[in-house]
């Protein structure tokens, strides 16, 4: 596995997560994840931060997410941020508690969106229908939670017979799936979602979902302000000419 190192010092490092390799595992699958990466790299982090826990088969298993603060889904690409140590993770795990990190990501979405800005406020729930989904329409299940995006229009385009938008998404809360979510509830899904937009064709030349971590922003532990930026993918600046 190859991973691109963004940022580096004693205390944090933030990688390129490439698309198609999920953070850590889930408990079901084996395939290869960001943390086991992690725990070949770095084997000092093994015990940094807190292991999460699955029921299988009666059973409970214990998953290390060494110095992961923070998660992007598994199709998605960018800035991931690690925690080398505990003092580190707690101090960042706040942070991100208290929206006190500025997040922005780059998606090409379904349709063409008619105002240049907007801001999607809609609390996000449990998907009626699919386990694995989650819903900000009418008829979600379970808590509600708060959920808040704003966006920008880059640039409208087409792809064949493909209408597309290329947007700057700014997402103040940080639910599961939140970006995918909230297109999704204003009729404009990320291009090649294949949960949320999984009746669209991909535009030729794109084989991933097109959604990237472009930039996170914070200030340290010894108050200066970090921003770490990924590279815009090469699938989307070949769209985009």
């Amino acid at each position: 596995m190859k991973i691109k190192i963004l940022y580096e010092d004693s205390n944090i490092f933030a990688i390129d997560k490439p698309s198609g390799i999920s953070v850590h595992p889930d408990g079901r699958t084996k395939e290869k994840t960001i943390t086991d990466w992690v725990l070949k790299n770095y084997p000092r982090m093994k015990n940094v931060g807190e292991p999460q826990f699955f029921e299988d088969k009666g059973k409970k298993i214990e998953i290390k997410r060494p110095g992961v603060v923070h998660r992007l889904d598994r199709d998605t690409s960018g800035v991931l941020i690690l925690a080398k140590n505990q003092k580190t993770y707690e101090f960042l795990k706040n942070l991100f508690q208290n929206r006190e990190i500025k997040k922005t990501y780059h998606a090409i979405v379904s349709g063409n969106i008619k105002d240049e800005r907007g801001v999607i406020n809609k609390p996000i729930g449990r998907s009626p229908t699919d386990f694995r989904k989650y819903s900000a329409n009418r008829g979600a299940r379970g808590e509600m939670r708060e959920a808040i995006t704003r966006y920008k229009v880059l640039h409208r385009f087409s792809v064949g017979l493909n209408r597309l938008t290329y947007l700057e998404v700014y997402p103040k809360t940080g639910r599961t799936h939140q970006i995918r979510v909230h297109m999704k509830a204003i009729d404009h899904p990320v291009v090649c979602d294949s949960l949320y937009n999984e009746k669209s064709v991909c535009p030729k030349g794109l084989k991933r979902m097109a959604l990237h971590a472009k930039s996170i922003e914070f200030t340290d532990q010894k108050g200066k302000v970090l921003k770490i930026e990924s590279p815009l993918p090469k699938e989307f600046e070949k769209m985009l000419k």
